[in-house]
């Protein structure tokens, strides 16, 4: 997303928690503008935002990108700390980081990243999966909420991808991000809300009978 942002003459500033990883995002993007920030932490939430104020108030699109992924099941130990982490990163982030940054001037786009497992769970991940329902089910009520101030919401819903969420090598067979980038931009460009693709658009067209077919193929 950050290349095809630049690529588009944006300037783009990212956060993350690691900062060797922003630091080869800046080398890769020589004009990226990063900032280190735990999404996951209330107060560095509101320093984020105090940091947006004072140097960039005319930011004008929120990217609700941060997740966590955790294969688990519900009965081993450490499952609520795991859960917790990723409700406070999945859910609790993005909503507090769009009140914030809704103070600001010039915000007219909002973009929430969730999930084809919005609609069919997969139950190896079962909280990650809730967590993206919710973000699904609350960019809706959002949308409607923030139509008189004529700010679009976007709801960005990847299938799973050639990435490491949740862990090295687990998505490696899956589809390139660029493939999905590429696609979700020309649908952008042609004015859609809930941008869709593969997997994840099938499950966005799915009836009930088949979103039950295909939970009991993925889960048995």
């Amino acid at each position: 997303m950050v290349a095809q942002f630049l690529a588009d003459n944006n300037t783009v500033i990212i956060c993350g928690r690691r900062p060797e990883v922003l630091s080869e995002a800046q080398k890769t993007h020589p004009t990226l503008i990063t900032h280190p920030c735990d999404l996951s932490s209330p107060q560095e939430r509101e320093a984020l935002y105090q940091w947006l104020a004072s140097n960039h108030s005319d930011l004008e699109v929120l990217v609700n990108n941060a997740g966590i992924q955790n294969w688990m099941h519900i009965a081993e130990d450490d499952f609520m700390t795991r859960a917790q982490q990723e409700i406070q990163t999945n859910i609790e982030a993005p909503l507090h980081l769009t009140k914030l940054l809704l103070q600001l001037p010039a915000i007219t786009i909002i973009m929430n990243v969730t999930s084809g497992l919005s609609f069919m769970p997969l139950a190896k991940v079962g909280v990650y999966s809730a967590t993206k329902a919710f973000m699904h089910s609350f960019t809706l009520s959002l949308r409607h909420m923030l139509r008189d101030r004529h700010i679009r919401v976007i709801e960005v819903i990847p299938p799973a991808l050639n990435t490491d969420l949740g862990g090295k090598g687990l998505h490696d067979a899956a589809p390139p991000v660029q493939d999905f980038i590429h696609a979700i931009f020309l649908q952008i460009a042609e004015g859609k809300d809930e941008l869709t693709w593969g997997f994840s658009e099938k499950m966005h067209q799915a009836t009930p009978a088949e979103i039950k077919a295909t939970f009991d193929k993925m889960n048995g």
